[in-house]
């Protein structure tokens, strides 16, 4: 297959505009990350993704006050330094034989 130079500049034209569009929405979604003193706030569903657990397990770790948690319009937030200090924590000394 044959492709002529217009349509290849035609081609790369829309492929750079639809790049374009995907640039602007992702720099749009960054910015829509909620922030508390410049610390990025998780939902549930990112701390979930991120510690590998269930929901119940998530819900323990809040009850037996392993990870610090915040309420916004009904809607639980976790800082990120929390979480990976909550990961840290759960690390064992490595094992030596």
């Amino acid at each position: 297959m044959n492709v002529t130079r217009l349509e290849f500049i035609s081609w790369m034209e829309r492929l750079s505009t639809r790049l374009d569009s995907l640039s602007e929405n992702i720099t749009k979604i960054q910015l829509q990350t909620l922030n508390i003193d410049g610390e990025e706030l998780l939902d549930n569903q990112d701390v979930l993704q991120i510690l590998k657990v269930s929901y119940r397990s998530l819900q323990r770790y809040r009850s037996e006050k392993k990870l610090p948690y915040y309420k916004l319009k009904g809607k639980i937030y976790y800082k990120l330094s929390d979480v990976q200090q909550l990961l840290r924590d759960c690390f064992s000394l490595p094992v030596r034989e």
